[in-house]
């Protein structure tokens, strides 16, 4: 109990940090004009904006990435965005921004990479962005700004890729901005500088005079010969260049991608899957993740596919997350694994194509089901329990190195033709060498369903899983989400866990169950899932059986003894919980007795 009480002081406090924060993105949200189905969970009454889609925190409650793109905001950039002083990602491109680039954007001293590209930003570049000291990728190409690059992007060390093409940029390019290694000026009335006396255009035989060379003139060229000359240099390069580690992936019918070599996958053409979606329409979404949306289509001999189109993949986080998602799908097969399909690589896109779950997910099936639609039976419910269950001792004890999900709920639970589970969305997952400690840089997962020694340590084990699926459990039998707000109306706790806690303590088991089975259920199965739920729960991850036990549990197996001394611990926990809370309400009357007398003293 003193572990609980650390822990929720330790939420505070981050809750109290992150204040600014949130105020920042709020206003970032209402700047940008946002629409109700725009950034929907960006809600300024929760705890903290680290569990808000498309933001990134360390695991220390910071900001570190944002990344929104093709949203369709019209809106214009929020100058507080500069007080989020540990952001090292920014990305909004593809949106309908207006106005100007806010030089509070200088004041983020920790930004590595901002992306603006495709927008309607006016007005001139500003002095403040050359004082970044660690920027190495900005892009601001396809846009309307104006006036001159900055003298003092001279100073930018770090800079790495600087694109500003087609835009109304004038006068003269620093000559410090041609020894970077990528660079884009095409599309202005800009002029080379001394050695180059002419303006810059993308012309080869304008620019032939040069003697000059570098990699990033070449990118400079007319575009339909970018993708050629891009797959040049990176194999001429790759076998020349010592250190050189960027590797340039291109879409080339018949042309394979010497990264992946994964067996029997396909590489799908993006012209393939843009017809397949029906180009990406709004209309087709599924859902949303971390790294971009999900697209209902269909190929041309009538197969539907289910397409992840990933944002932001030349972040750091978004290739990574794109080669980890190719390797672990592709290794872990089994019937309760969603099977990757094939993938697509551009020099612009990351996609991944499954097989579509004609029955969405599970959460779907519970919460969000349309008139007419059947709801989930009590029997279906428990074969996706155990289902889930073997997906994950798959994960766990049959793949090596073994694999957490790190993000299991029933959104991420998905359900064939059949209504069998399909554990899916691994794009949270992350190969666990057993040598080595599992300690991440940032905490990833949803709120509610992260177990508390993730949340506060950022380590995560198999039992980090076991945690998740536990509450998942709670979310089929309730029907409920982990988290929910409107329990406090009623005075209810805010947690499901919590609150089915105390309900199972009153016995109040109808209390607990979905008021859609209508009754239509066994108790006593219901109990015994509710159970292993709890065990699942424990907040210590030592305590929590493993999935493989869990499976026999739900099989019938070894559950009655586990149960008991779960029990008997929650005695003790339950005495020493109140013991304390005793304690604590002693000193705050004697804290509250004591102001008293002070305020009706004299004075």
């Amino acid at each position: 109990m003193l572990f609980k009480l650390s822990f929720a002081l330790a939420c505070l406090l981050k809750f109290v940090a992150s204040d600014y924060q949130g105020d920042a993105l709020d206003d970032l949200r209402k700047r940008l004009n946002a629409s109700d189905n725009q950034l929907k969970d960006w809600n300024t009454n929760m705890v903290n904006p680290c569990t808000w889609n498309s933001v990134i925190c360390d695991d220390q409650g910071n900001v570190i990435q944002v990344t929104l793109p093709s949203m369709g905001f019209t809106g214009t950039l929020s100058p507080k965005i500069g007080a989020l002083k540990f952001l090292s990602v920014l990305s909004l491109p593809g949106n309908k921004i207006t106005g100007q680039i806010p030089i509070e954007f200088g004041n983020l001293s920790n930004l590595t990479s901002l992306n603006l590209e495709n927008n309607h930003l006016s007005g001139e570049i500003p002095d403040a962005l050359g004082n970044l000291p660690k920027l190495q990728i900005l892009v601001l190409s396809q846009n309307n700004l104006s006036g001159k690059i900055p003298e003092n992007f001279s100073n930018l060390s770090s800079l790495s890729d600087i694109q500003i093409a087609f835009n109304n940029l004038s006068g003269t390019i620093p000559d410090r901005l041609f020894e970077v290694g990528r660079y884009n000026f095409t599309g202005n009335n800009l002029n080379c500088g001394p050695n180059f006396p002419h303006v810059c255009v993308s012309s080869i035989a304008e620019n032939g005079g040069s003697q000059k060379p570098n990699i990033g003139l070449v990118l400079g060229i007319a575009i339909p010969v970018i993708l050629l000359v891009s797959v040049v240099i990176f194999f001429v390069l790759k076998g020349r260049r010592k250190g050189y580690h960027r590797e340039v992936f291109v879409d080339v019918a018949g042309e394979d991608d010497r990264r992946i070599a994964f067996g029997q996958l396909k590489r799908f053409s993006w012209r393939e899957l843009q017809l397949a979606t029906d180009g990406f329409s709004e209309k087709n979404v599924l859902g949303q993740g971390g790294f971009g949306k999900v697209y209902k289509g269909v190929l041309s001999d009538n197969t539907k596919i289910a397409v992840k189109r990933l944002t932001d993949y030349e972040s750091a986080a978004g290739e990574s997350a794109f080669m980890r998602e190719i390797e672990l799908i592709s290794v872990a097969v089994h019937r309760n694994l969603l099977k990757l399909i094939g993938f697509c690589t551009t020099p612009s896109e990351r996609l991944l194509v499954y097989p579509f779950m004609q029955n969405l997910s599970v959460a779907y099936r519970l919460r969000e089901i349309k008139p007419g639609e059947a709801v989930l039976d009590w029997p279906t419910r428990k074969r996706v329990a155990l289902g889930a269950a073997r997906g994950l001792e798959y994960l766990h004890e049959h793949c090596d190195p073994k694999i957490i999900h790190r993000d299991v709920k029933a959104a991420n639970v998905l359900l064939d033709e059949g209504f069998e589970a399909v554990v899916g969305d691994f794009g949270l997952a992350k190969l666990v060498d057993v040598r080595k400690t599992s300690v991440t840089t940032q905490v990833r997962g949803t709120m509610g369903h992260i177990a508390p020694e993730y949340l506060s340590t950022g380590k995560s084990s198999e039992k980090t899983d076991v945690f998740g699926y536990g509450i998942m459990l709670l979310e089929l039998v309730t029907g409920q989400r982990a988290i929910d707000f409107s329990r406090l109306e009623e005075e209810d706790d805010v947690l499901l866990l919590d609150h089915v806690k105390k309900l199972e303590r009153e016995k109040r088991l109808d209390a607990i169950v979905d008021r859609n089975l209508k009754r239509n259920y066994d108790g006593q199965e219901v109990e015994m899932m509710i159970q292993v739920a709890l065990l699942c729960t424990q907040p210590s991850p030592e305590d929590r059986p493993s999935m493989s036990e869990v499976v026999r549990m739900l099989e019938g197996e070894g559950l009655a003894e586990r149960w008991e001394e779960w029990q008997q611990v929650e005695v003790t926990r339950r005495q020493e919980y109140e013991r304390l809370q005793g304690r604590f309400n002693w000193v705050e009357d004697s804290m509250y007795n004591q102001d008293a007398i002070e305020l009706s003293g004299g004075r």
